[in-house]
C-alpha cells in the first residue's frame, strides 16, 4: 500500500480488512461474519456501564422530583399558616366587634339615629349640605377657646428657652403702655 493509502485507512477499515483478509474464500466470495467485527466499540461491559448509568441519572432525577415536591409542599404549608394567622385575627376582631354591638351603651346610640331616643332626648342632625366648620371656630381642634393664635419667632422661643418666660422689653417692669 502507498503512503497515501495508509493515511486514508482508519482503525475500523483496517480490521475489516485484516478480517475479510484472514477469511476463508467459499465459492469464490469471501464471507465475513459479524460477530467477529466489533459494533461500535460496544462490549458487554460498557453496555452494562451504560444501562448502569441510565438507571442511577433516572434514580437521581426521581430523587430530584421528589425534593421538588416535599419543598413545594413545605411552601403551601407555610402559606397556609400565615392565611391561619391572618383568620385568627380577624376572628378575634370580629367577636371583639360582636361585644361591642352587643352593649347596651351602643344599641341606644344606634337606636338614636333612628329617633328611637329617650323621652326628654331632642334628637338633632346636621343638614346633608351644610358646611364644615372654619377653622378657627371655638371649640374646634384647631384652636382652643382662649389661646393665642399668633406664633413666636424661633429667637424669642430660645429666649423663652435660655431665659425662661419674662416680660416684654419695650414694656419694663409689666407697665400698661398708656
Amino acid at each position: 500500500m502507498s503512503r497515501a493509502a495508509d493515511r486514508a485507512a482508519t482503525p475500523d477499515t483496517e480490521t475489516a480488512q485484516t478480517v475479510a483478509a484472514s477469511a476463508p474464500m467459499r465459492g469464490g466470495e469471501s464471507s465475513v461474519s459479524l460477530a467477529d467485527l466489533p459494533v461500535a466499540g460496544l462490549t458487554r461491559r460498557r453496555i452494562a456501564l451504560l444501562l448502569g448509568a441510565l438507571v442511577a441519572a433516572w434514580v437521581i432525577l426521581l430523587f430530584a422530583h421528589q425534593v421538588g415536591q416535599a419543598s413545594e409542599a413545605a411552601a403551601k404549608a407555610d402559606g397556609m399558616r400565615t392565611a391561619n394567622t391572618g383568620l385568627e385575627a380577624d376572628v378575634s376582631a370580629l367577636q371583639s366587634e360582636l361585644a361591642l354591638i352587643q352593649r347596651q351603651a351602643y344599641v341606644e346610640q344606634q337606636a338614636r339615629s333612628y329617633r328611637l331616643g329617650g323621652a326628654r332626648e331632642i334628637p338633632v342632625s346636621l343638614a346633608d349640605d351644610a358646611p364644615s366648620l372654619a377653622p378657627d371656630a371655638p371649640g374646634s381642634a384647631g384652636v382652643r377657646l382662649g389661646a393665642s393664635t399668633e406664633k413666636p419667632s424661633p429667637i424669642e422661643q430660645w429666649i423663652r428657652l435660655l431665659f425662661g418666660p419674662g416680660g416684654d422689653p419695650s414694656n419694663p417692669a409689666g407697665s400698661s403702655g398708656s
